[in-house]
């Protein structure tokens, strides 16, 4: 794979707004996760939400797609000068040349719940100014961000539970690679609302407290919301050294049930395994995974099982929704953000929450940041169904002259 460019990219979460706020947080060990006070749920567990995105208003032109999903997204894309960087790319490759490939869960179903309370009592109608097509809609956001940029190109949602927005990067790289496309915006948006947080509930897979990746005693997820982005562009010949590159891919579907990962991490396994192959990477020369780590007993055994065997147990690892939440939908773009800070900076985030780390799924995990020199990560996204998909990425100058390790761990 000739490697793509994060020529620009932004997150915004429960622990900040853009880049630097993300960052600082990071580097400070703050959570985002506070007690659930979210609307009507009464439940007993933390979230992650975004502060004041009540405030946030749409362009008066995009007011039909006004819901708590599309706010995020506008939050989230004027960050970090993003859309000035999306404004570029439109008058150097054309709007009909950039594609856009955004992931989401859940979209804007808060928008129909909220409906729902409104509904005439006479007829149970919903309120007659509910659009399904512009706010509920999975493809509402991208549609959204098309109309907001203008942008004329091939546009696609993927909805596949928490690996959306990382296996949107994979729906860009084809189009780029086939040539129908010069770039494209990447990333994902997931919002609060009630469905997710009782229906997690119901499943009896949300904690009563912060959540806990990889403890001994973890007990459950937090849902957070997030909007992350990313430019993809050609990489150029003469990148900066510190040019954060995306250099492998690995999907896969193991299919093994409905809501709970396959026991011995086979899909996860084969995700790994492939991206660093297309990276043309060995497992030792990744420095850091990102996990995916929800928390849960059977999420966080799995994958443990499935890093043993590629990794073997050196590799430094961890999750980082103990700082920001279970983004869902959002959560492979979000990470991915993390993992270009993480190589932009030398920074290798230890997961909070975790007092002990479970022994017994013997990873090199961090409870502690590390700083040090970054050449590679990995970031893990699982999703319901058994979908799953890896992501690698390098710095510009540590990307040319790789060599394939042929210490790949095989089962």
């Amino acid at each position: 794979m000739n490697p793509l460019w994060l020529s620009h990219f932004t997150a915004t979460s429960s622990i900040g707004r853009g880049l630097g706020q993300t960052l600082a947080a990071l580097r400070q060990r703050r959570s985002g996760l506070l007690p659930c006070a979210f609307d009507t749920v009464d439940l007993a567990t933390f979230v992650g939400e975004v502060a004041g995105l009540d405030e946030v208003r749409l362009p008066a032109r995009l007011a039909d797609y006004d819901c708590r999903n599309n706010r995020l997204a506008l939050l989230g894309l004027t960050q970090d000068g993003f859309a000035d960087a999306v404004r570029a790319a439109i008058e150097n490759h054309g709007r009909q040349r950039i594609g856009l490939f955004l992931g989401t869960s859940t979209s804007g179903i808060l928008q129909t719940e909220l409906a729902y309370r409104r509904r005439d009592p006479a007829t149970g109608a919903l309120p007659a100014g509910f659009s399904y097509r512009s706010t509920h809609n999975t493809f509402s956001v991208a549609e959204f961000t098309r109309q907001y940029f203008g942008l004329t190109g091939p546009a696609v949602v993927v909805s596949s539970a928490c690996s959306s927005s990382a296996k949107v990067f994979a729906s860009a790289r084809r189009m780029i690679a086939a040539g129908l496309i010069d770039a494209a915006v990447v990333g994902g948006v997931d919002s609060l609302c009630l469905t997710t947080l009782h229906g997690f509930s119901s499943l009896g897979l949300i904690s009563e407290q912060a959540c806990r990746p990889f403890d001994a005693q973890r007990n459950g997820i937090s849902i957070g919301e997030a909007a992350a982005f990313a430019l993809l562009e050609r990489s150029p010949e003469d990148a900066d050294d510190q040019a954060v590159l995306l250099l492998g891919i690995g999907e896969s579907s193991d299919a093994y049930h409905m809501s709970s990962p396959h026991p011995e991490g086979l899909g996860a396994r084969m995700a790994m395994q492939d991206a660093l192959k297309m990276a043309g990477l060995g497992s030792s020369e990744i420095d850091y995974i990102n996990l995916h780590g929800t928390a849960t007993q059977s999420n966080d055994a799995a994958e443990a099982k499935a890093v043993r065997q590629v990794f073997g147990s050196g590799t430094p690892c961890s999750s980082t929704k103990g700082a920001t939440g279970h983004t869902l939908g959002a959560a492979g773009g979000l990470e991915a953000v993390i993992c270009a800070l993480g190589l932009r900076h030398g920074l290798l985030p230890g997961g909070l929450n975790t007092r002990p780390a479970d022994p017994a799924l013997d990873l090199n995990y961090l409870l502690e940041n590390r700083e040090q020199p970054v050449a590679h990560m990995l970031s893990n996204s699982f999703g319901f169904g058994g979908t799953n998909c890896s992501l690698v990425f390098g710095r510009a100058g540590n990307s040319a002259n790789k060599s394939a390790d042929k210490s790949v761990h095989h089962p």
